[in-house]
């Protein structure tokens, strides 16, 4: 199972392994048992400024964000 981020208010930052139809929900701080929520980071851009002069982009099936041309998929 992956890994995800969450940020309790109250104790700071924490890991939990959960499932991915899981990952956006609320998860148990292990120190004060409060629902901390996840901590998202977005993908480094790749090619500088003006790759994609369009800005089209497409969603993944994962919430992901794919620019136009991309080799991942």
């Amino acid at each position: 199972m992956p890994v995800y981020d969450y940020d309790c208010a109250s104790c700071g930052a924490f890991e939990a392994v959960r499932r991915i139809a899981e990952r956006d929900g609320p998860a148990a701080c292990p120190e004060c048992g409060v629902a901390a929520v996840r901590v998202t980071i977005g993908a480094p851009s790749v090619g500088g400024a003006g790759a994609q002069a369009s800005g089209a982009e497409d969603t993944g099936s994962y919430g992901m964000r794919h620019r136009g041309g991309c080799a991942c998929c």
